[in-house]
This record gives C-alpha cells, structure tokens and sequence, in this order.
C-alpha cells in the first residue's frame, strides 16, 4: 500500500466500533505520517474484553468509537471479523506495535514520553527502552497514580516534553477516557495506550513463549502469571457466544446490550 494510500484506514465495524484492517507495518506507515503531520492521533489496541465493556458502557464506547486508530489486538477479534465476513489483514499487538514505532523513532530522533503503572515500574521501563533504543530521547516519564485534581499538572508536563510519541499504561477503566479527554491538549500527535506492556519492557512479567502466540493464547499465560486477572477473562468466551448469536448484527451499531 503506498503512503499516499493510508491516509484513510479501511475498517470493519464490530458492534460499531471500527477496527483497522491495515497490517502491521501499514500501521505503522500510517502512524509515521501522523507524527510527521502533528495530528493528534488516539491509538487503541482493541481486544474482546474492551469489546464487552464498551457493550456495556455507552461512553466507553463513544470513547472507543472516537478513536482515530483501533488496532486488532485480541485475536478474538481478528476472529470475529473473519466470522461476519470482513477478515482483517493480521492481528496487530500492542505489545509489538510499540517496538515498532520505538525502531522509527530511532532512526526518526522522536521524543517518547511514557506515563503510567508504578514508580518503580515505568523508571525500569525508560532505562530499558533508552538502553534499547539510543537514538530515541525519553524525554520524560511518570508513575500513573494520579486523581483527576492532577490532570493538568500533567497534561501541562508531557506538552511541555515536545514528544512525537506518547505511551500510557493505566487501568483498564481510566486509560482511553482518559487519553480521549485530553489527547488535543497534549500536543503529541501518537497516543497510545499499552496496558501491560510496561510490566513486560521492564521484566516485571515476562511475554507469553512463541508456542503461546502461535496457539493465540498469550491471554492464558498471562493469566497463569496474573491470577488475579481470572474475573476480566469471563468476557472471553461471553464475546465468542455473543458474535457467534449475533452474527447478522455485529457489523451494526451496538453501544449497548
């Protein structure tokens, strides 16, 4: 596909929600020029679990609707476009789309700014990432654990960063609200949120063996690592029963069950 073709993003809509049929390096082609045009960008990687609970919040979904780019995270979802007849190109992960952007900024001199999980964790995460990737300047970093009395203090310190990328791990509840909320007054035209990947870059959990992804069950590994994860991954197999009963209308708007 040529640059010029990736100015629009051919989707598929499931349950009203458009998500990228681009592969992994027109993503990021698309994403190149969006740097280089300074056009705020909001990045999602979408999977089932987001799917679920934007079913069942409305604003969650205007959230996930509002976004310039959803990625095809879950492999649940690129199945499910392949159930109603509108297969996406590959499954593109979040965890690997960062790397991505992370080898441009490097031969690019981007400016990267990570926010989110634990003080400890994002500091980790930066030297790793710094170490990685020389030519890339981690202008800033901050833990997430912040109340909305705080916003601005922050969306003031990563503006003043001047970055071209901007990474953001937080809970599954808060971070796209609120990259959605304040993805103009940043001033950083990609904005991506990366849930777990901090925890990963940093050796806090390790990526699911390829034998994993092959069998599309990283979702499995990391919920041998995450127990605690156990409640999120009821909304699996409820997506599979949902688009499978559904079929003739995931393709349609759905901001609700």
């Amino acid at each position: 596909m040529s640059q010029a073709a990736i100015q629009s993003v051919p989707t598929v809509s499931i349950y009203g929600i458009r998500f990228s049929k681009l592969n992994m390096t027109d993503t990021v082609q698309y994403l190149i020029n969006r740097v280089e045009r300074r056009e705020p960008t909001q990045v999602i990687t979408g999977n089932p679990i987001m799917v679920m609970a934007a079913l069942e919040q409305p604003n969650f979904h205007r959230v996930m609707c509002d976004a310039e780019l959803v990625v095809p995270d879950g492999t649940g979802v690129v199945w499910a476009a392949k159930h109603i007849g509108q297969p996406v190109t590959e499954r593109v992960a979040g965890y690997d789309l960062l790397h991505r952007l992370m080898q441009i900024g490097e031969q690019r001199s981007w400016r990267v700014f990570l926010l989110g999980t634990t003080q400890a964790i994002i500091e980790q995460t930066a030297i790793k990432l710094q170490e990685q990737y020389p030519g890339v300047t981690i202008v800033g970093y901050r833990n997430g654990y912040f109340g909305p009395d705080q916003d601005e203090e922050v969306v003031q310190y990563i503006r003043a960063s001047e970055s071209d990328l901007l990474f953001v791990a937080r809970s599954v509840d808060t971070q796209e609200p609120w990259i959605s909320k304040y993805k103009e007054a940043f001033g950083v035209p990609v904005i991506m949120g990366v849930g777990g990947s901090f925890d990963v870059i940093s050796g806090n959990l390790k990526r699911a063996p390829k034998i994993f992804q092959k069998m599309r069950m990283e979702w499995l590994y990391r919920l041998l690592q995450q127990p605690s994860r156990y409640k999120r991954m009821f909304a699996l197999p409820k997506f599979v029963v949902k688009v499978m009963r559904d079929k003739e209308n995931v393709g349609k708007h759905r901001p609700t069950t």
